[in-house]
Parts: structure tokens; sequence; C-alpha cells
């Protein structure tokens, strides 16, 4: 259990404003995350890593030369937002281009594929490698559906490495791509992590089974076997890991990861297995670790990496790294130079008619009342979470409504129209919640309000701005009816809305009625098997659960309902 934190809900942010006072020569600190403290040569390529807290040494113990050069660090087990990637590698930029790498996670994929895309629209190469290693989350021949999991500090360090050496950028996305590819690796769960604040695990196990095939955010394992001894246990890991073997690889860099509470004594009695096993098999294993690399807070477990090397690989591997919680080598040193401060500028808020104003109003009510209406069920949702997933759903979409509804309030003081009261609460949401939700939450409201107005008051207003958030978040997360998202209950709530208002329902009885359709269609989720998200590799877990994204969306739209009226 997590025992050292203030309030639950800043621990993420105390915990990297304490990494960055404890290597003040490494890191320093900026919103979302940390930067070399160092500035960096002109024209050389930023590796730019990121995902939650959770995970030291991953992310910001990876920060330093012959590594990454930026940590965007989300709160914990949950996807650094949008915002706060696109700040932390504008920051980290010198002049070579980004390349940003994380876990194959639903969440990172939409916060950083979107970071992505805006910086190259702001004229700042970027290219992503997305890590996808966990042979347990997916079948050989569906490797983009992998997990990332202890492969990302095999990607980093190769992928430092050739930015080091003045590679540039194409040249270190295809050494990354092909690090990626040679990388598998295969974990093992005794015992669940327990979250800050949290009064009980995320899962537990039975006496004498473990978790095989385990998640770096509190996911179980996909499959429970009996637990065995040592070199049994060797056995299941390189037997399984080796299965995926190249045709005539021989060099291999290898991991042997704690995950967080299993003692390093315990990763020296398996690696005393594992490593005559891989040699038996004709494994050359090339500058070997064993440690705690990636963790999940205070999870009982570990995992067994195989990186296949050829030249190239295997040099960029062995090269020089020197960061606060890995080291390879000789101390790299660059000469200090303090980086620039950012000035932050405040959004303006634009003129508006008072019908816009009044509206903002509704809507600023509306977001309060979906905040404590959150907040009321943020146990509920996260039990439902953790049945597949890390649990966190309730709590980052209460944190996301809360910083939502604060921001409207703010904004409307100002005398914000609806449109800009609902682009500054998007923002709100999904830079503070983060994950897949922030994510899609923002999309959502950034799409209603691109079909709203401070100034007039469009007839079709209301149902426009659903169909448009609706429209966005399904292109945005790529999920469709029957995948058990959001969608499940979000598209039918829009159709019932639509259908309602065609028959000239007023709008006050047609919500009522579109949010009950949205609640009958968020329960009959729990037929449905999961086909996105982090859900995705414990589908037969979800079976007979209500999807939490669904059951959110029709506690939200219900509670709000009295503002239509």
């Amino acid at each position: 259990m997590t025992k050292i934190f203030n309030d639950p809900a800043d621990f993420a942010g105390d915990m990297l404003a304490g990494f960055a006072r404890a290597f003040p020569a490494f890191v320093q600190r900026m919103p979302g995350g940390v930067v070399r403290a160092t500035q960096a040569a002109p024209g050389k390529v930023a590796v730019v890593i990121g995902g939650g807290s959770g995970h030291y040494p991953a992310f910001a113990g990876w920060v330093g030369p012959g590594l990454a050069d930026a940590a965007v660090v989300g709160d914990v087990f949950s996807s650094p937002s949008t915002q706060q990637v696109m700040a932390v590698a504008a920051a980290a930029e010198a002049g070579g281009g980004v390349l940003l790498s994380y876990g194959n996670y639903a969440g990172d994929v939409l916060n950083f594929e979107a970071a992505r895309a805006q910086l190259n629209e702001a004229g700042i190469p970027t290219r992503s490698v997305v890590v996808s290693d966990d042979l347990a989350s997916a079948p050989r021949d569906e490797r983009s559906l992998r997990r990332g999991t202890a492969g990302d500090l095999v990607v980093v360090k190769i992928a430092g490495a050739a930015a080091e050496a003045g590679y540039d950028l194409e040249r270190v996305v295809e050494v990354a791509e092909r690090a990626n590819a040679g990388t598998v690796s295969l974990g093992i769960a005794f015992a669940g992590p327990t979250p800050p604040g949290a009064e009980r695990p995320l899962f537990t196990l039975p006496d004498g089974r473990m978790g095989v095939g385990l998640g770096i955010h509190g996911e179980p394992g996909v499959t429970e076997e009996p637990l065995v001894r040592a070199a049994d246990l060797a056995r299941l890991l390189v037997e399984r890991v080796l299965a995926e073997r190249p045709d005539g690889a021989r060099r291999a860099a290898v991991l042997l990861n704690g995950m967080g509470s299993t003692m390093y004594e315990e990763l020296f009695v398996l690696w005393n297995e594992v490593l005559p096993r891989l040699e038996s098999a004709g494994v050359d294993v090339v500058e070997p670790e064993v440690g705690e690399f990636i963790t999940s807070l205070d999870m009982a477990g570990l995992s067994l990496t195989v990186a296949w090397l050829d030249d190239e690989l295997e040099a960029l591997w062995a090269a020089p790294a020197h960061s606060p919680a890995y080291r390879k080598g000789h101390a790299m040193t660059a000469p200090p130079a303090p980086r620039p401060v950012v000035p932050v500028t405040e959004r303006v808020i634009p003129a508006a008619s008072e019908a816009s104003r009044q509206v903002a109003k509704v809507v600023q009510a509306a977001l309060e009342t979906a905040a404590d209406t959150l907040a009321r069920n943020e146990r509920e949702l996260g039990d439902l979470d953790a049945v597949a997933g890390n649990g966190d759903h309730g709590r980052v979409m209460a944190r996301g409504a809360r910083a939502a509804a604060d921001a409207a309030a703010r904004a409307v003081a100002e005398g914000a129209g609806t449109a800009t009261t609902l682009l500054v609460a998007a923002d709100a949401w999904s830079d503070r919640a983060g994950g897949s939700s922030g994510a899609l939450w923002g999309t959502g409201l950034r799409a209603a309000a691109r079909v709203l107005s401070d100034i007039d008051l469009p007839p079709q207003g209301v149902p426009a701005a659903c169909r448009s958030a609706l429209d966005a978040i399904t292109a945005h997360g790529n999920a469709r009816v029957g995948d058990k998202t959001v969608v499940d209950a979000f598209l039918p709530f829009v159709e019932s809305l639509e259908a309602d208002l065609a028959a000239e329902l007023p709008l006050g009885p047609a919500w009522v009625n579109a949010s009950t359709v949205a609640t009958r269609a968020a329960d009959a989720t729990a037929s449905l098997s999961p086909r996105l998200g982090r859900a995705r590799p414990l589908a037969a877990r979800s079976l007979g659960h209500r999807d939490p994204g669904a059951v959110s969306f029709a506690i939200v739209v219900t509670a709000i309902a009295e503002h239509l009226a």
C-alpha cells in the first residue's frame, strides 16, 4: 500500500517536485514533466518520453545524456494530457525535431498523437514510436495491439544513444522502430498495487497463484497459473519469450525487471536460473540489466524482456548513458546552460452577446452538477474500471469535471459566451484528467463549442453540438458501437435526442428521454466484450460488467437534465 502522501490527488505533482529537487544537475521541472537541466546541442533530435506516474524509474528517471531529453508525466497510471506533451516537447526541442516514444495504451496514444499533429502544424518536425513489447496482450500477428511494458527502456536507450550520436530524426525513428520490433516481454504478478488514497489493491490473487501477462497500470495477469519455484518460473519466462525469436537471432539485450515490491534478492535468485537457460538456447546476452526499471507502484511482480540486436543496435545499447536512475559507461556531462522561461499566456475572452452569456451560465451550472455527481459516483466507477483496467476512471472523471467546472466559472465571471466557456472547460478537463477519458471528453467539448457561438444562438444548437461531439469522439478514439466504450451510450443518446426534437418535443423532455436511453444502453454494455483500450487484453473478465465510460456518460447526461428544461 502507498503510505506516504498528502492529498492523493496531488501525489504525482508532489512526487515530481521532489524528484526535480533531488536531481537538479539532471533535470529541470516544468508543468507536466521535466526536461534536461543542460541545454542540448543545436540541431540535436529531442527524445521525449512519457506516460503516467507510478512507474519510477520510468519515465522521469530516464532523462539525461544518452537517454531522453524530457519526460512528460501524468497522474498515477494516467496518460499526460495533450497540452502537457505539447509544452514539454516544445521546451526540449533543439532544432532537430522531436521523437515521441511511449507505451501502447489508449490514453497515451490519444494524447501523444494529438500532440504530434499539433507540433507538426506548429513547424516542429515530430515523429512517434509506440512501444508494443508485451507478448501476452495480443498474438504475434497483431503486434500493433500489444501493450508497452519494460521494452520502453530498450527503445528509449537506443533512440537516446542515436540522438546523442547526431543521427537525424528519420534515422533515430528507424533504429527505435527496429528496436521495438525486436523486443518482447512477459510479466508475472504476485499481488496488485494500491494507489495513493485507495483502501485496497487494484487486484488480488488467491494463495498459491500468480498472474501471467500483467500490465504496468495495475491490470491483473491475462491468465492465472500456480505459483512455482524459481527454476520453473525461469523456464516459463524463457520458453515463452524465446518462442518469438527471429530466425537466426543470437545477440540480445536482456532485462529482468522488478515491478515495485519484489526484492532485488529475489530477482537475483531468478536471474541465476534465467541466464543459464538463455545461454543454453544459444543466446549471446549483451550487457544484461537486473533491477527495477519500470514499476507499478507497490506491485509484487516482475518481467523478462529480450531485445534482439544487430551490430548497430548493439553499439547503441552499449553506448554511455547518464541519468538519475540509469547509468551506463563513463559519466556524460554537458556545459550547463539555463533554459529560458517560457511565459504563460492568458486566454483572451472575446466579446459575447448577452444571450450567449446567459447560456454560458447554464453551461457552467451543468458542469458544476456534473462534477458533483461524478464525485459522488467516483468509487462505483473506479470499481467498474478495476474489473479489467486500472481502476482510475472514477478518479480521473471526477478530477476532470471539477477542473472544467472551475474553469467555466472563471470564464463566465469574465463575461465569456457559450462557445468560449465550453472551450475553456474542454481544455481544463483534458489537461487535468489526462488519460483516454480526458482526451475524449476534451475532444467532445471542443467539437461542441465549434458549432456554437459567443454571439448568435443557433436554433438547433444543442443537438448539433451533441452530434458534433459524438462524431469527434468516434473519430478520435476510433470506436464504434459494440466496442464497449462511451460510444455505446453516446450514439443512442444523440439519436434519441434528435428524433424527439424533430418531432417538436421541447428540449427538456427530449433530454430526459435521451438520458434514459443512454442509461439503458450503458447497462447493456455488460454483455459486450471490449475491443479497444486497456480492457481488451482482459476481455473475459469484462463480460458481465458494464463499461465505465458508457456508465459515466449516462450519469452525466442524466444529472444535467435539470439545466436543459
